[in-house]
């Protein structure tokens, strides 16, 4: 008898692929094999085209045009490929400014940027994780190169204000990335409304193929970036190798899809979550939200009960509901959330912290059984927790 799965509740670790891309990536990984690259025959054509189509489709989601995306491995790549390439091609400004809340890929890049002569300025965040503008304007100046901030965090799911902050940057000539992964497909994501230069997104958390990710690189004067690599000109010469043709597609396919159905599936999620915490909140009033009540994507709920140890929880629902105690990147990691710990909650208060967070197929009938386990195993670990509470005061 086949094992029943846990109900997936993890969206912003990854997300399960769309079989609407899986049909779309098909094709070529068997009769339509041909390398992009080759320009003398059908098979390299036939292959180019669909790469670029793919193309044109993750521009038209972000409302970029096409020769300004590049594809890459995934998010990691292409954060590293923005960061590192900028910092290389730049020969005087020496500042990088980031948020003490954003995903490893950006914090260990600027840092080792730090340890290779870059002045880097990590700022804190406000105790619901938004930015403080007047503490960004202060810290920008003449020789302020990039700021880079994510438009969504990756655990509390926190919307930043990145109008407003790339008009900071804008008028101290600072290049302005964003690592936009969490947020693409959850809600609207035009370059030009967001004012940034740099935007790297990856195609597994939106339905599409692990392996994959791209960077917009806006097409303007003065912004230059080195390549990370070398052995090749493709993709303008940044991304030296083979484009990867059916992940590419999936790709594509998979910002179409969010194209089209990204406001229909934030609103089902909204209530999905808000039914969610309608039903937590009930059994468990003493819980916390963390980050911004309102400014954050549908789907993510980052909550933590008091006393209860947030790996412990997980641990004790993975039979039948798959939760994470936050980014699946730093698993393994002894520390709580880096994330949780910035919006000054202190140490034992962030050890609680779950991440809950829902996507396309989701139910409401998931939901509510979610629910319920929740509720039973909490009723456990409370009873558990105050059961060695007792035994401690009678020792």
């Amino acid at each position: 008898m086949k094992d029943i799965l846990p109900i997936y509740l993890d969206y912003q670790a990854t997300t399960p692929l769309d079989p609407r891309v899986r049909d779309a990536m098909e094709p070529h990984w068997a009769e339509s094999f041909g390398n992009p690259h080759s320009e003398g025959h059908r098979f390299g054509w036939e292959a180019r085209e669909a790469v670029e189509f793919a193309r044109s489709q993750v521009a038209v989601l972000i409302g970029a045009d096409d020769n300004e995306v590049i594809f890459v491995s995934g998010a990691t790549e292409s954060c590293n490929l923005a960061l590192r390439g900028i910092a290389t091609a730049s020969d005087n400004r020496r500042q990088i400014i980031t948020l003490a809340t954003e995903h490893p890929a950006v914090l260990e890049t600027v840092q080792w940027l730090g340890c290779r002569g870059f002045n880097v300025e990590v700022l804190p965040v406000m105790e619901d994780g938004l930015i403080d503008l007047s503490m960004l304007e202060n810290a920008l100046s003449d020789q302020t190169l990039l700021v880079s901030v994510m438009l969504v965090n990756n655990e509390i799911g926190v919307i930043q204000p990145l109008s407003e902050i790339s008009d900071l940057c804008r008028a101290a000539g600072a290049i302005v990335h964003t690592d936009a992964t969490q947020a693409i497909g959850r809600i609207d994501v035009d370059v030009d409304e967001l004012g940034v230069d740099l935007l790297s997104l990856s195609g597994h958390k939106i339905y599409g193929p692990n392996g994959v990710g791209a960077l917009y690189i806006r097409s303007r004067p003065g912004l230059n970036i080195e390549s990370l690599l070398t052995g090749g000109s493709q993709e303008r010469g940044l991304r030296p190798g083979t484009v990867a043709t059916p992940l590419v597609v999936g790709l594509g396919e998979a910002c179409e899809i969010a194209n089209a159905e990204w406001h229909t599936d934030a609103q089902r999620m909204y209530k999905l979550t808000a039914h969610l915490l309608s039903e937590i909140s009930e059994y468990s009033p003493n819980m916390r939200v963390f980050g911004h009540a309102e400014r954050r994507i549908p789907g993510n709920l980052n909550i933590g009960f008091p006393g209860i140890l947030a790996e412990r929880l997980v641990n004790a629902v993975s039979a039948e509901v798959a939760i994470s105690t936050g980014s699946a990147c730093s698993t393994g990691s002894p520390e709580p959330s880096h994330v949780l710990q910035a919006l000054g909650i202190g140490h034992e208060v962030a050890t609680t912290g779950v991440r809950i967070s829902l996507g396309r197929f989701t139910t409401r009938q998931e939901v509510g059984i979610a629910s319920q386990v929740l509720q039973r195993t909490l009723k456990t670990l409370q009873g558990e927790s105050k059961w060695q509470k007792d035994k401690k005061g009678q020792n």
